[in-house]
């Protein structure tokens, strides 16, 4: 049942993506900043760790997830070194994400060839 609730509730964040692109002009890079804010507002206010205690990665994958994952390392180095961790506290807790996604994209940058529009 884990399984059908993670692909639902991370459907439907994809669902939501996908109807901003399609109804809307806003450009790819908006919509990836309003899933982030979103995702930060929601896990700054508690909501969003509770989508995901019942979905999973459903709620954990998706890009919200990053923006949740922000606003629990603000928290959590907030309680732990003041007023600091609120700058201090969102690099911490995605260090591992932000250098995951450089290393990946500059071995596919070496692989592929990209080139510029």
């Amino acid at each position: 049942m884990q399984y059908l609730w993670a692909f639902l509730v991370g459907g439907a964040i994809c669902v939501i993506g996908q109807l901003l692109i399609d109804k809307t002009k806003l450009t790819s890079a908006r919509i990836l900043v309003f899933f982030v804010v979103a995702g930060v507002i929601l896990g700054g206010v508690g909501v969003y760790q509770h989508l995901v205690d019942f979905a999973g990665a459903g709620a954990s994958v998706p890009i919200t997830g990053f923006g949740n994952l922000l606003a629990k390392g603000v928290k959590e180095e907030i309680d732990r070194a003041g007023v600091i961790g609120i700058l201090t506290g969102g690099l911490k807790a995605t260090a591992a994400g932000i250098m995951a996604a450089v290393v990946l994209s500059f071995a596919a940058a070496l692989i592929f060839q990209p080139k510029s529009k």
